[in-house]
């Protein structure tokens, strides 16, 4: 009688070459600059971060870019608690959707610079970013949010972004 095989671990890698657009790329090179660029629709005035070439939703051009604020506020997070293969940071850590001040878009980050049980919906937070020279053309330039110690958001002011 033969051991049927019902798994197996083996390592497994995926190389890949991603090719960055004009706008891709002014939204890199201004992480290293420490700016947050996006764009504004010019007919519904959301602010897109990364910049998209046209709004989503009207299916019209975005005008020019846009800086906005290195500040935001969680709208959305969880805390990864469990280990796992080729993972950078040590568990527990949270992650977050950060709405920042003057964007229509959330961008997902690492919240730290405070006890994960502490992360919450509303909470302020700010950009840390890597010291300057070590910043790479990603949105590792920076390296997490932490909270600022401002109040809360009140929940009315982020809800649509739930």
């Amino acid at each position: 009688m033969s051991d049927t095989i019902s798994q197996i671990t083996t390592p497994v890698r995926l190389d890949y070459l991603h090719t960055a657009n004009p706008l891709l790329a002014r939204f890199l090179m201004g992480l290293q600059e420490e700016r947050i660029l996006g764009r504004v629709c010019s007919q519904c005035e959301k602010v897109y971060v990364p910049a998209r070439a046209t709004c989503p939703a009207c299916c019209v051009p975005t005008g020019g870019d846009i800086e906005v604020q290195h500040t935001g506020v969680v709208t959305t997070f969880c805390v990864v608690n469990i280990p796992f293969e080729g993972q950078l940071i040590e568990p527990p850590y949270a992650c977050a959707h950060v709405l920042l001040d003057g964007a229509d878009v959330q961008i997902f980050h690492l919240v730290s610079g405070c006890d994960v049980g502490e992360v919450r919906m509303g909470m302020r937070v700010r950009a840390v970013w890597a010291p300057e020279g070590e910043r790479p053309l990603s949105l590792e330039s920076i390296r997490h949010f932490a909270p600022t110690g401002e109040p809360d958001a009140l929940f009315e002011n982020y809800r649509e972004y739930l």
